[in-house]
This record gives C-alpha cells, sequence and structure tokens, in this order.
C-alpha cells in the first residue's frame, strides 16, 4: 500500500487530455527545484497554512504529544509529531492539513470515475506522479490494472529511478509514460537531485527499445540545465534512441515550491542555488535545438 497525497482533477499538463491525476508518495531524489516536497517522504506529513489560522487552539488541546503551541508566528510545531492527524481532523479552518492518506481501492476508482465523461470526451484519462510511483510498484501496478478493467488511459509520470524490472512490469500496464530528464551530466545531475543519472538514461532506452510510448519532460532551468551544451547533449541522446520521444515538453522553472516548503516548516533551496525562469530568448534556443534533432518540442506541459 501506498500513501496519496493529492488527487487533481481537470489537469491539462500531465498527458493527453483532460485526466484526474493520483500523486503517491514517496521519492528518492531530492531536486532543489521540486514543486511537490510534501511528497518526498513515503509517511503521512503535517501541513500549516499560517493564514487560514484564527488561533483557536484546538489543535493544541487534541494533539496527544502536547506537539503544538501557539506563537505570535502561529502554531509551532515541537518536534513530536507522530503524523496521527487528530490536529487536522479537527482544525475548523483546514489551517492544518495531512498529506497523504491510504485509500481503498473502491474509494479510489470511486474519486477517478466522477470525472469519466470529461475525460472520456477529451481524450483524457488518468495519470499516476508523485513523488516518485515506481516506488511502490506492486501498488501502483494494482491500480492500473483496476484503471484498466474499468477503461481508463493510464498515464505515470516518473523519474524512471527504478530498477529496469520495475520499469518493465508498469509498462505492461501503461499506455504511456511521463519521463523526467533534468541534466545529462551525471555529476551535475547528482549535485541537483542527490542521485546520478545513469539509471534514468539507461531505463529511457529501455522504454525506447522495446517501442513503448513516452514523452520527455525537461524542467527548464536558467542556471541548471538551461545551457547549450545541457541542451545540446539531451537533443543528441533522444534522437538517436531506437524510437523517439512522442514529445518533448520543456517546462519553465517557477518557484511554488516556496510556499509548500513554508507549509511544511522546512526551507526552499537552502543553499541559495542560483535559479531562474529562461528568458524568451533561452527559450527559442532551447526549441531550435530539439527540433534541429528531429523531437517533436514545446514549451510547457
Amino acid at each position: 500500500m501506498a500513501l496519496i497525497f493529492d488527487i487533481k482533477r481537470f489537469a491539462i499538463n500531465d498527458g493527453p487530455g483532460i485526466r484526474t491525476t493520483l500523486f503517491m508518495k514517496g521519492c528518492p531524489l531530492r531536486c532543489v527545484w521540486c514543486h511537490n516536497p510534501e511528497g518526498f517522504d513515503e509517511k503521512p506529513v503535517k501541513m500549516y497554512t499560517k493564514k487560514k489560522c484564527i488561533g483557536c487552539q484546538t489543535c493544541v488541546e487534541v494533539c496527544p504529544q502536547k506537539n503544538l503551541v501557539l506563537t505570535t508566528e502561529g502554531i509551532k510545531d515541537l518536534g513530536h509529531c507522530t503524523a496521527c492527524g487528530k490536529c487536522t481532523n479537527e482544525c475548523p479552518t483546514l489551517a492544518l492539513e495531512m498529506a497523504g492518506k491510504e485509500w481503498k481501492m473502491e474509494d479510489l476508482m470511486a474519486e477517478v470515475e466522477k470525472e469519466r465523461q470529461v475525460m472520456e470526451e477529451s481524450g483524457g484519462g488518468v495519470t499516476i506522479c508523485g513523488g516518485e510511483p515506481l516506488m511502490h510498484t506492486d501498488y501502483l501496478c494494482e491500480v492500473l490494472n483496476e484503471l484498466s478493467k474499468r477503461g481508463f488511459h493510464r498515464t505515470v509520470d516518473t523519474t524512471l529511478f527504478a530498477s529496469p524490472e520495475k520499469v518493465k512490469k508498469v509498462a505492461e500496464r501503461c499506455e504511456l509514460f511521463l519521463v523526467d530528464l533534468k541534466l545529462m551530466d551525471s555529476a551535475k545531475h547528482r549535485f541537483y537531485t542527490q542521485v546520478g543519472n545513469e539509471q534514468i538514461l539507461s531505463n529511457i532506452r529501455l522504454l525506447s527499445e522495446i517501442g513503448h510510448p513516452f514523452w520527455i519532460r525537461i524542467p527548464f532551468i536558467a542556471g541548471v540545465n538551461a545551457d547549450e551544451e545541457n541542451l545540446t547533449a539531451s537533443a543528441e541522446f533522444l534522437s538517436t534512441l531506437p524510437t523517439k520521444p512522442q514529445m518533448v515538453n520543456l517546462l519553465v522553472y517557477h518557484d511554488v515550491g516556496i510556499g509548500k516548503h513554508a507549509r511544511l516548516g522546512t526551507t526552499y533551496n537552502p543553499d541559495n542555488i542560483k535559479m531562474e525562469a529562461p528568458s524568451e530568448e533561452m527559450q527559442q534556443k532551447a526549441l531550435d535545438i530539439m527540433q534541429a534533432h528531429g523531437l517533436n518540442t514545446k514549451i510547457g506541459g
């Protein structure tokens, strides 16, 4: 069993058509720019939105660990949280929320079924992402099998940082992969994500060799990977694969992760690594490089 920390409906950037996206907790990478840090850990995590808090102290009173106190800066966590969820269940304004919960399969499918009509009419379906869904391959496959029984198009959004056996197992149960390609230089990849990229590149080639449909998604960040050297290396790698990606999406950097980290009580980009959205000139240059290598490419998802 894996925990789901969010369900996004009417998603238009997570594969073809209009989709329902399920977010699974747990990720082996720690990308500096990640905009879903609540998905890092496999366990539930508490999130606090100060502007929603009315200072009623209900959470303080119900916490069995006496872990919460009200300060001039809002509710403060004393570091003894067991993620029991009692404070979030009682918070009247949802200032406290728990990211991550178990879903019975029938309940999860009931949520998915709510948007069946719009998904079918738009040529969409269900996308499973994270976190990294391949961390929970058995449960992921159970969900994909159930979606298949119900006739939904299935997409898996992944870093492909997993064993080839897991990749093959999932490939048998989905119609499309969305694959992150962050950097071609493994040392730089490790610097920004805490893991090397050898396994990722190998699995991209694996998907290509077995002819499974996949899109490539590049988080496009000035100061990290928007330089001509990395873009050219990425284009050369992708264009020489046995089967090219159907699409390459250049996802322009944004810093929405700042707010998420604030709600978690953690710090976004603690080392102050310089990251910016690429200029329009840089975006056009990237498109030119990719398209010159015969890759179907666009800005955005």
